[in-house]
């Protein structure tokens, strides 16, 4: 079995082959191809890849390029973990929002419709690249904003799924306050990508005992100072709420931290510089402590179960993925895509039926959708007058003043990027 990982050059990608190396029999890879145009990490990063499947005894072959035809050729699957203009871009979208008092986040609002425009474009030339390539390779998106990008996957009509580490993060943490295995935690996870309510927790199954109430009357605090958010709206909500929520359920508080703190973008910046000085050490052979810190936690256990019902019929026999709604959400569209448990197959996700969601929440997704729609046409085929209507649609700008300016300095910062600026 042959993997491919376009950006393999990433920070990240230890945490991935770190999971390869532990979970070989739910995934045997025979080569797993690390592609990147920053050859400078990529040979760092392979080969620190090497010896962390040496130290477990895999014995897979690691090969590094930066020829993206050559990468993709024979791939069963393909993992995208890439970043269109680094973290110098990231940078500015956490920046430039913040004059017009609007959130500065690489994911959402006007910085996360700047990184769609940047990178669905170069997503759906790599896809059709795979496609040439190998017709029957799946497609796994791990790339952010993952909902908008999958989308347009999915449009395009490509064998592709979306992969956020949210909910399995959600899923150890749970665990572990209820001192019970992860695989026995199931997770009523419903909404898109980064706008996601835990709506019940159940143990053995999606059909098992919902044991949230207990889970919040015992832990609460500890969950609330996680996602930080007061206590007393867990308590008043009944659900748990993706930290992402908190953009929009604390948007000033939000806005007023940001502006008088480093962005995220410097932090992982800083850290990416020291993770890349351990990965050179040649008797580093385990992921450093250190890369925890640097976000995806539990992404490999994640995406090789993924790939593995994907590829081998083999995995957990519920995941929580990025797919085509088809009903699912009764309110949404049937070509958006929403984040909720599946079965996984060779055929692909297949949701798993959604209890009646809360207005309090679908109206929510209901607007974001929307705003997917027309960030999605904005970076297919440009304009500005398509950047303003997204913006003017988003939830945490809508107003038209702040569209314009926010219009202006978008396209400003990334006009190396949008071919049509």
């Amino acid at each position: 079995m042959r993997l491919t990982v376009v950006g393999g050059g990433s920070t990240y990608t230890p945490e991935l082959v770190d999971g390869l190396a532990r979970l070989r029999d739910t995934l045997p890879v025979d080569e797993l191809v690390l592609m990147d145009p920053a050859t400078d990490r990529l040979e760092l990063i392979g080969n620190l890849s090497r010896r962390i499947l040496t130290r477990h005894g895999h014995h897979a072959r690691v090969l590094t390029t930066p020829d993206l035809d050559k990468a993709v050729d024979g791939a069963d699957a393909v993992l995208l973990q890439l970043r269109v203009g680094g973290q110098a871009a990231r940078e500015q979208d956490e920046t430039w929002p913040l004059t017009c008092g609007c959130v500065g986040q690489e994911t959402t609002g006007a910085g996360g419709l700047a990184k769609a425009l940047r990178t669905v474009p170069v997503v759906l030339d790599i896809a059709d690249r795979v496609r040439r390539a190998n017709p029957g390779a799946w497609i796994v998106d791990f790339t952010n904003p993952v909902g908008i990008v999958t989308r347009a996957l999915l449009q395009a009509g490509h064998k592709a799924v979306g992969l956020c580490n949210v909910a399995i993060g959600l899923q150890r943490k749970f665990a572990a306050l209820l001192g019970v295995p992860p695989a026995s935690v199931h997770l009523d996870h419903v909404g898109l990508n980064h706008l996601t309510w835990e709506t019940a927790v159940r143990l053995n199954g999606p059909d098992g005992e919902d044991v949230l109430p207990r889970l919040l009357a015992a832990h609460g605090d500890t969950i609330a100072a996680d996602l930080r958010l007061p206590r007393a709206l867990l308590d008043r909500l009944g659900v748990v709420p993706s930290y992402y929520l908190r953009y929009y359920y604390a948007h000033d508080e939000v806005v007023r931290e940001l502006r008088t703190r480093p962005s995220r973008a410097a932090e992982v910046a800083a850290m990416e510089r020291e993770l890349l000085t351990l990965y050179a050490d040649p008797a580093l052979d385990t992921k450093p402590d250190l890369l925890a810190r640097r976000g995806g936690a539990y992404y490999s256990e994640a995406a090789v179960d993924l790939a593995a019902a994907l590829l081998t019929g083999t995995g957990s026999p519920y995941q929580v993925v990025n797919t085509h709604n088809n009903g699912t959400l009764p309110f949404l569209p049937d070509d958006a895509v929403i984040e909720v448990p599946a079965t996984v197959t060779g055929t692909g996700p297949t949701p798993l039926p959604v209890a009646p969601v809360s207005p309090l929440y679908a109206g929510l997704m209901a607007d974001v959708t929307a705003y997917e729609h027309l960030a999605l046409e904005a970076a297919l085929h440009g304009g500005r007058d398509r950047v303003f209507q997204a913006l003017l649609a988003h939830p945490l700008i809508g107003q038209y003043e702040y569209a314009d300016t926010l219009t202006d300095q978008l396209i400003a910062h990334n006009r190396e990027h949008l071919a049509w600026a």
